[in-house]
């Protein structure tokens, strides 16, 4: 409300045209609730509560069981205890955010009550042994969270939904429970390694479908005697329920990524789409600005890779990177037309400013064209706070022209610019993830690396690591989570494929750089056809690089030219 009182004041003074920037954070009371300790604490009550409810409900579903009594509650919540503890001890980055925490919580509570449906739809058709245990869908929650938040949140769910189901579902055979449950979770999980296409999904689902039905097929053979009447059943619910549950988690990830504002690395792969309607203006009005965002792409998205970044999601940030230019790409160096700097016309502070607006210019576009927060974020953070450095330079040095003039007496003390090192640096914020970090040096090396006469491996070595030790003087990287180590295997990275982009080739000799061979031979035989032969024997074809003329030869034009007199003679 202050905020809006002030605008109005300077709009009434004539200080503020009255429009606002747009702005991607949900507002600080909504990133409070996302980190608010108590919220925790509401959202695990809520989960235990549901739980207890679940349990009777699983009860139920089974006639002639009895409802949990004290003790089964008591093991649930000592269960339950030690899955708090270890996600605040083991993955407690994982889980920071309320909306994670309530993903993970929600898609465990989601599972057991799909199972209790599976478990009272197998009671009324008479399904007995085994068969009701692996007919539940035990991969659901383990397939989600780990295409989702990664393998090891994938491990925790495949964990505690054996745990915590072997006590909601008292009333089948815990141990075939606890077995079915631990297997078909943890294939689950290691199925889903790096899923980047959909149809992983359904692959993963058809791999651990076809162990379930294997499983199934082995506890019915060792437990008793199976009527042949049966095996089909027997083999094909398992595989059924495995192979549906991959189709499901894949058509629903769509609506869970919208619901908990989550992006998986097959949705990375598909904004990497080149035909988005700014990267196609970037290739139209501004191209030295769309290279060298493919460039950075390149060399960010190796550098990702080899310490274990999301790839995918580097790509992508770094394609849209600089998008802000496209306001006024003639004033960026990659786009300036060598026949006219614009920046000549301009004070350095002026040119600066051009400069630094880039980057609120792309965030504004990036709101306006709905992408990703992830991208948005890295717009505002590839230059945290950096020094824009060429113009505080050029500044600098017209203020010391201008000082000389005033102790010459040729100015006055009233035309000393004022020259702050703050109006020069970027608004930031700095990189606060991985990601951003190395896409910002990537930035900075690929923008530099242009400058080098003769990129020699040592040259660009020598970059490297002058740009790399610059940013960390600077405190550029003190807010990311890239430790020394993964910072040089970044800085290998960066030089291993950037000498790979400007490694050297073959000079390729034109045709008209072929020497040729001129044979003089007399007239009557440069008229014969297609071929010349030679007094050795050879024949050589009347074509390029072999010039054939009918001149005379120069040894017959010796023998033939008359000789000159001796002086005694005249």
């Amino acid at each position: 409300m202050f905020e809006s009182l002030r605008r109005a004041r300077l709009q009434r003074e004539g200080l503020s045209c009255g429009k606002v920037r747009r702005k991607h954070q949900d507002g600080d009371l909504v990133d409070e609730l996302r980190t608010q300790p108590a919220v925790k604490v509401v959202v695990f009550t809520a989960f235990f509560g549901v739980l207890g409810l679940i349990m009777k409900m699983a009860a139920a579903a089974v006639p002639g069981t009895v409802q949990p009594q004290a003790t089964a509650y008591l093991c649930a919540a000592a269960i339950g205890g030690a899955m708090v503890v270890h996600l605040f001890v083991a993955l407690r980055e994982e889980v920071e955010d309320n909306v994670d925490l309530l993903l993970v919580l929600g898609t465990l509570l989601l599972q057991f009550g799909l199972s209790v449906i599976m478990l009272e739809f197998a009671t009324q058709k008479g399904w007995n042994g085994a068969l009701p245990i692996l007919a539940l869908p035990h991969g659901l929650c383990p397939m989600v969270l780990s295409v989702i938040m990664g393998r090891k949140i994938g491990l925790f769910g495949a964990i505690y939904s054996t745990l915590l189901g072997a006590i909601v579902f008292m009333a089948v055979n815990q141990i075939t429970y606890l077995a079915c449950s631990a297997l078909i979770g943890f294939l689950v999980v290691l199925f889903t390694t790096r899923v980047r296409r959909r149809h992983r999904l359904f692959m993963a689902g058809l791999y651990v479908g076809t162990a379930a039905a294997i499983f199934s097929l082995i506890l019915s053979q060792a437990s008793s005697a199976v009527d042949q009447a049966m095996i089909g059943r027997i083999i094909g619910i398992p595989f059924a329920i495995g192979v549906i549950t991959g189709l499901a988690v894949g058509g629903a990830m769509p609506v869970i990524e919208a619901v908990f504002r989550v992006t998986t690395e097959v949705t990375w792969l598909e904004q990497a789409d080149l035909n988005h309607p700014l990267m196609k203006r970037l290739s139209i009005e501004a191209p030295g600005t769309y290279h060298h965002s493919l460039i950075v792409a390149n060399i960010a998205e190796a550098a990702a890779e080899s310490v274990g970044a999301n790839a995918a999601m580097t790509r992508v940030c770094a394609y849209f990177h600089d998008i802000g230019k496209l306001t006024k790409p003639e004033y960026f160096i990659e786009n300036i037309d060598p026949a006219h700097n614009p920046h000549e016309d301009l004070t350095a502070r002026m040119s600066a400013l051009i400069l630094i607006a880039h980057v609120k210019d792309g965030v504004d576009l990036a709101i306006k064209n709905k992408l990703n927060t992830s991208i948005i974020d890295v717009i505002e953070q590839h230059h945290g706070t950096t020094l824009a450095w060429y113009f505080y330079k050029r500044a600098l040095d017209q203020k010391a022209e201008i000082l000389r003039l005033v102790e010459e007496g040729k100015s006055t003390e009233d035309d000393v610019p004022q020259v702050s090192e703050d109006v020069f640096r970027y608004p930031g914020p700095k990189p606060q993830f991985k990601e951003a970090a190395i896409i910002s040096l990537a930035d900075a090396i690929e923008s530099s690396s242009r400058s080098l006469d003769k990129p020699t491996p040592a040259r660009v070595e020598a970059l490297v690591d002058e740009i790399v030790q610059n940013r960390m003087a600077d405190g550029q990287l003190d807010e990311c989570d890239l430790t020394i180590a993964e910072l040089a295997r970044v800085k290998a990275s960066f030089l291993k494929t950037i000498l790979s982009m400007m490694h050297s080739r073959v000079k390729y000799q034109k045709a008209t750089e072929v020497p040729s061979t001129t044979i003089i031979v007399p007239k009557d035989v440069a008229a014969q056809q297609g071929s010349l032969q030679v007094n050795d024997g050879r024949t050589i074809a009347m074509t390029s690089p072999y010039l054939v003329s009918g001149e005379t030869p120069p040894s017959e034009r010796r023998k033939r030219a008359p000789r000159k007199p001796p002086a005694s003679a005249a």
